[in-house]
């Protein structure tokens, strides 16, 4: 068990889809893609123009105009294609991986050819432009571009020159590219590890049980001082299979779950239940009142699944959500203290998970 949690690289991602989706699918910028497909501008600098321009950072620049394209096997019920966006992908020197951005762009005057590419907080991505040789004029990038809002007042002159941006890193103009150029840049980002497999929501049906779990023995625990859990087992067994009363197509939303916990404290097996729904590339999981009355609001109770390597699940609990604590008590105000945040768990049989 490690303390990383995965509770904020979800949340980023399911923000950044539902960004995807906020452009209208029929509102088509058809300079940049004539045939109303995707589109894709990049440039990779040589050494000489590097070497003329020692306050440029960026080496590599890409922009890509389509669907969203940071993408992993997905825990959302599919929703149809999203809204045609742009992204733009940039590499500094040294870096080993892109940085990224994405917004939503349109044109401001009908009179003008200039493209404006906005993102949240009313902040500006890029203004884009076509020269006559069809090459796309990136201008009007910000050196905070990656950065938040006041970021030089906070880091202060030194290390926001270090984090931002070059003064010469505008004024880009891309070539036409295709588009699984634009596409394998992105890969780079967050490269998809192929021992993960299917998203949960594959792996897993609406209709058939099954069961996770891990049991700690007491080499393990001796090493995790800190660690209160001794077994725990994540399940859907014949109660969470009959209460699914949602439509398979939206799957997992309206999937509920149960977990059974002992810890070192108590010995007897505690279960809670949870109701679930898919969010970017995990499962979010709200606890329930189905097997246990309280006294409190549980509704911030939650929990997070996401599919391991090899078949195995994560989950991870942040803020004390597991009933390895009484959920209505102060033991659970806040983030998880104790060295129970993150569980990798295996396939069981069904009968480990017996209520």
């Amino acid at each position: 068990m490690t303390s990383k949690t995965f509770m904020g690289a979800g949340l980023g991602v399911a923000l950044l889809a539902a960004l995807a989706g906020t452009a209208l699918a029929d509102d088509k910028l058809t300079e940049l893609s004539p045939d109303g497909k995707e589109a894709c501008f990049g440039r990779v600098c040589d050494a000489a123009h590097l070497k003329a321009h020692p306050n440029q950072k960026v080496a590599r620049i890409f922009f890509y105009y389509g669907s969203y394209p940071v993408s992993h096997p997905n825990e959302e019920p599919s929703s149809g294609p999203s809204g045609y966006n742009g992204f733009v992908a940039t590499t500094v020197r040294g870096a080993k991986k892109p940085e990224w951005v994405g917004g939503w762009c349109g044109r401001g005057d009908p009179q003008s050819s200039e493209i404006h590419c906005g993102m949240e907080c009313d902040r500006t991505m890029a203004s884009l432009d076509l020269d006559e040789k069809g090459r796309l004029i990136v201008s009007g990038v910000q050196r905070n571009l990656y950065l938040d809002a006041g970021a030089e007042d906070e880091l202060g002159e030194e290390e926001y020159a270090r984090q931002a941006l070059g003064t010469e890193d505008d004024g880009f103009r891309l070539d036409p590219m295709p588009a699984q150029s634009c596409k394998a840049e992105f890969a780079r980002i967050d490269p998809i590890d192929p021992a993960l497999g299917a998203p949960l929501r594959e792996r897993l049906k609406p209709d058939q049980p099954f069961c996770y779990g891990r049991d700690y023995d007491a080499a393990h625990l001796g090493s995790h001082p800190d660690q209160s859990t001794e077994t725990i087992r994540v399940f859907r067994g014949p109660i969470e299979l009959a209460s699914f009363a949602g439509d398979p197509a939206s799957w997992p939303d309206g999937a509920d779950i149960a977990v059974s916990v002992t810890t070192r404290h108590k010995a007897a097996k505690v279960t809670q239940s949870y109701s679930c729904e898919g969010e970017a590339d995990q499962w979010r999981c709200v606890a329930s009142a189905k097997t246990s009355d309280f006294s409190c609001d549980i509704a911030a109770r939650e929990i997070y699944l996401r599919r391991g390597a090899n078949g195995t699940m994560m989950l991870a609990n942040p803020n004390s959500s597991l009933p390895i604590v009484d959920l209505c008590s102060k033991a659970a105000e806040g983030e998880t203290a104790s060295d129970d945040k993150v569980y990798r768990l295996e396939p069981m049989p069904q009968s480990a998970c017996t209520p």
